[in-house]
C-alpha cells in the first residue's frame, strides 16, 4: 500500500514525522490490520531519514501495540488502536508501575538519609547534564543513570540490583514519554525536586518528590493511550489491557 506525503502542524523531530504518519495510516485504515509495513530501508527512502530514525518510529508503534514484528519476515499491522498497556522491552507499563511505586519511592526515602557526599555530587552533575542536554537519546541515557544513583544513594545494593535489572525498559519508556508526551522538561523539574530532597536530608520530601514524578509518569502514559484523560484513574484502574 503506498503511503501518502504528511505534512506536520509544528516542528518536530524525524522520527516524530515517521512515526506520526505511519500511526496515523494505521488508525484510517489506510494500513489495514495484517498488512506488513514497507522495510526499513524503503521507509528510509520515503521520509529521506536514517534506518535509526525509522527503527525508533518502529519500536514506538510496537510498544503501542499497533504492529508486531516478526523475526526474518517484517513488520506487520497488530491492531488498528493502541493498548491501554503498553510493552517495553520486556516489560509492561503497567508491571513497570506497580514496581516502581513499590521501589523507588522508599528508595528515595532512604537516599535522603543515608546519601554520602560522593552521591550528592553525582545527583547534582547528572540533573545540570539532564537540564543542559539537548540531544533526546543521549537525555535519556542520563535519565536512567539517574534512577540508578538515586538507588545507589539509598545505601542498599538489592535496589539498586532491582533497577538495573529494569533498566532498559525504563530506557524505552523515557523515549516513548518523550516522543509522545512531550515529558523532558518537566521530568527535569521533578527531577531536580528529587535532587533537592536527597540533598537536604528530607526523607519525607524525597518520598514525596518521587511519588508525585511517577504519578505523573502515569498521567502522561494515560494521555497518550487514553487520549482526552486529564487526571489519572484511581490506582489499580490505570493502564488496563
Amino acid at each position: 500500500m503506498a503511503l501518502s506525503d504528511s505534512r506536520t502542524p509544528r516542528r518536530v523531530s524525524a522520527t516524530d514525522v515517521v512515526l506520526t504518519h505511519l500511526r496515523g495510516a494505521i488508525e484510517t485504515g489506510e494500513l489495514a490490520v495484517g498488512d506488513k509495513l514497507p522495510t526499513e530501508a524503503q521507509l528510509g527512502r520515503h521520509f529521506a531519514v536514517s534506518r535509526s530514525v525509522v527503527r525508533e518510529a518502529l519500536r514506538t508503534l510496537q510498544a503501542l501495540g499497533l504492529t508486531v514484528s516478526r523475526a526474518g519476515k517484517g513488520t506487520y499491522v497488530e491492531s488498528s488502536g493502541p493498548t491501554r498497556n503498553p510493552v517495553f522491552g520486556s516489560y509492561s507499563a503497567r508491571d513497570l508501575l506497580e514496581v516502581r511505586r513499590h521501589v523507588e519511592i522508599p528508595v528515595a526515602g532512604y537516599a535522603a538519609t543515608r546519601r554520602t557526599r560522593d552521591d550528592i555530587d553525582q545527583l547534582l552533575t547528572l540533573i545540570a547534564s539532564m537540564e543542559r542536554e539537548t540531544d533526546p537519546t543521549a537525555w535519556v541515557a542520563l535519565d536512567t543513570l539517574f534512577h540508578l544513583t538515586v538507588a545507589q544513594a539509598s545505601g542498599n545494593p538489592v535496589f539498586q540490583k532491582i533497577i538495573e535489572e529494569i533498566r532498559d525498559a525504563l530506557a524505552r519508556q523515557s523515549s516513548f514519554l518523550n516522543q509522545l508526551g512531550d515529558r523532558r522538561r518537566q521530568s527535569d523539574a521533578e527531577h531536580r525536586a528529587l535532587v533537592e530532597a536527597i540533598v537536604e536530608g528530607s526523607e519525607g520530601a524525597a518520598v514525596h518528590a518521587m511519588a508525585a514524578h511517577l504519578e505523573l509518569v502515569e498521567t502522561a502514559l494515560n494521555s497518550i493511550v487514553r487520549p482526552g484523560t486529564a487526571h489519572p484513574p484511581h490506582e489499580g484502574e490505570a493502564i488496563h489491557e
